[in-house]
């Protein structure tokens, strides 16, 4: 018997010794972690995300200190949690099911915290104060973003907000609440922003009470990022558009810079750094798309692309700058009767007085003559469907189409009167706000199409020059004086003012079915030597004269100035 009773306790202790030696020697590293998870607890630390600047150093997006409130889930049992957040919900006026997800995404016996609220405003945070201490419930103040001008260059800067579930997969080194760009140049430029969060590790006794501050890993803050939008031109183009439902677009003429993006309806990105009412929310949607950027949508140019059809027909070999056509009140094509702009005979005219008049016969004959290949030819090296829309959210592209394209797209054959469309920018011709403006900017600076960018650095990289599309001077000074006499004589009178030096520039109206027209204006200044080209679509505007030039003018006067009008 005692042979057996010292056989058993051998056996017993040596399987409590293999174990003390497997839970210290093969698993002694999870042990530690896992005993110095349950006596501290990692706070993590919001970093601040770079400033974004426009090109004279003005702050349109900077970090500020703001409360948020963390949670811990492990403070208590799964059916506990659900008795607080139904009492957190009441006070934060979050939904418990929401505050109930977060904690069940991050595990119920995660030592991080997780963050249910961005933002605690003043009144909330005086109520959860008033409820004393409570157990697993933190207020933390952290790293904020803020848009100091609100509403302004909304569709270029973007917003940010928390990663999502795939996010958080793609990169593991993110914590959970991490804040990323979900838009424009937030969303584009993240990694240069965003820095790197840092961690605030506690420890604490076994009721989760904070003992004493073991260390810290600060956070690193994401770097600066300057912009080449001009504030005081960003503020003219939305101030003229008005919240419409359109687009400005302001380019540099010599570098391709933009130095105004507007796109209307727009939202306030402040919105996105806080719980958002569904109030708020529902006053956003209550307008028509806010979201879209409209600068990147494709649209009728209009009366705009007959400087496109201009260059072509002159690029051609078979019309020269001073060529002349007879213009026609109509004319009877295939059968069917193509209307001059204003139902009147212009007479014999040259490029500058088509351009003036705007012509519509006048481009007929060209159209008819060069052929649609040509024209989507030079459409395309003026920049249609060939710019660039710098990563920018909800890009489109404009298209000039050929027989071909239209063969392929809707199976369907082209016929003369496609192409006496196309000719005047109407049909199946499209443009985005972004591409007149750069056609108009080669216009402008002697043929060099400009690639357009949003950072400043850009500028001065060698991918970005601009480049020469090969349009002789001659064909240039004759569509620039056709410009020019819009100002003075056309359809652009009202920039003839004397508040500002003289501009050129083309109106359009181009037709939507079964509504009201859209208002088209493309233009530079000063005509003697160009600084800035602008382009302007109001939908739904009316005629390109009323609608869309008074805003060009508002851009043009905080370019240069108000001067007093000539008496």
């Amino acid at each position: 018997r005692a042979v057996l009773l010292f056989l058993i306790a051998t056996t017993l202790i040596s399987v409590c010794g293999f174990r003390l030696a497997y839970l210290q020697l093969i698993e002694g590293k999870r042990n530690r972690e896992l005993a110095d998870s349950n006596r501290t607890r990692p706070i993590p630390m919001v970093a601040d995300r770079g400033n974004i600047v426009d090109r004279k150093g003005v702050p349109l997006a900077t970090s500020r200190l703001s409360r948020s409130v963390y949670l811990y889930p492990r403070e208590y049992t799964k059916e506990q949690w659900q008795t607080v957040a139904q009492n957190l919900s009441e006070i934060l006026e979050i939904p418990a099911a929401e505050i109930l997800k977060k904690i069940e995404q991050a595990g119920y016996r995660s030592a991080v915290p997780v963050r249910i609220l961005r933002g605690l405003d003043e009144k909330k945070f005086i109520a959860i104060q008033e409820k004393g201490k409570i157990p697993g419930v933190e207020i933390e103040g952290e790293s904020s973003r803020q848009y100091p001008f609100g509403t302004l260059a909304a569709h270029v800067l973007g917003y940010i907000g928390e990663a999502t579930q795939e996010e958080l997969k793609a990169n593991p080194e993110f914590p959970i609440g991490m804040l990323v760009g979900q838009m424009g140049i937030e969303r584009i430029q993240d990694p240069t922003l965003r820095g790197k969060w840092g961690n605030r590790l506690i420890e604490v006794d076994s009721a989760g009470k904070e003992i004493r501050m073991l260390g810290i890993e600060p956070p690193v803050s994401g770097l600066p990022l300057q912009l080449t939008l001009d504030v005081k031109l960003q503020q003219a183009a939305e101030r003229g558009l008005k919240n419409r439902r359109g687009a400005v677009v302001v380019l540099d003429v010599k570098t391709g810079a933009v130095l105004a993006m507007a796109s209307g309806p727009t939202f306030d990105p402040n919105m996105f750094t806080r719980k958002i009412t569904e109030k708020e929310w529902n006053a956003v949607q209550s307008q028509d798309h806010p979201f879209l950027n409209r600068t990147l949508q494709g649209y009728p140019p209009g009366s705009t692309f007959k400087i496109v059809t201009s260059v072509a027909a002159m690029k051609s070999g078979q019309f020269s700058a001073s060529s002349m056509l007879p213009t026609f009140s109509a004319m009877n094509i295939g059968g069917t009767f193509f209307h001059e702009h204003g139902d009147a005979s212009y007479g014999t005219i040259g490029f500058r007085e088509a351009l003036a008049f705007s012509s519509n016969t006048f481009y007929y004959q060209l159209g008819m003559k060069i052929g649609p290949e040509a024209i989507s030819n030079w459409g395309a090296k003026l920049g249609v469907g060939t710019t660039s829309s710098m990563g920018l959210d909800g890009a489109g592209q404009g298209i000039i189409p050929t027989p071909d394209q239209k063969q392929k797209l809707f199976n369907e054959p082209w016929y003369v009167g496609d192409t006496v469309s196309t000719s005047i920018g109407q049909g199946m011709v499209q443009m985005t706000p972004l591409e007149l403006a750069v056609m108009i900017a080669a216009i402008a600076n002697g043929g060099k199409r400009v690639k357009p960018h949003l950072i400043s650095t850009q500028t001065y990289q060698p991918n970005m020059q601009p480049e020469s599309i090969g349009i002789e001077p001659d064909a240039l000074k004759a569509i620039q004086a056709g410009l020019v006499a819009v100002v003075k004589e056309g359809t652009g009178r009202s920039l003839n003012d004397g508040s500002i030096p003289l501009t050129a520039g083309k109106t359009g109206t181009a037709e939507v079915q079964g509504q009201e027209d859209n208002a088209l204006y493309v233009a530079y200044g000063p005509a003697e030597k160009p600084e800035i080209a602008i382009a302007v679509v109001v939908e739904n505007g009316g005629y390109g004269g009323a609608a869309a030039v008074p805003i060009a003018h508002e851009i043009f006067k905080a370019q240069f100035g108000v001067k007093k009008p000539a008496q």
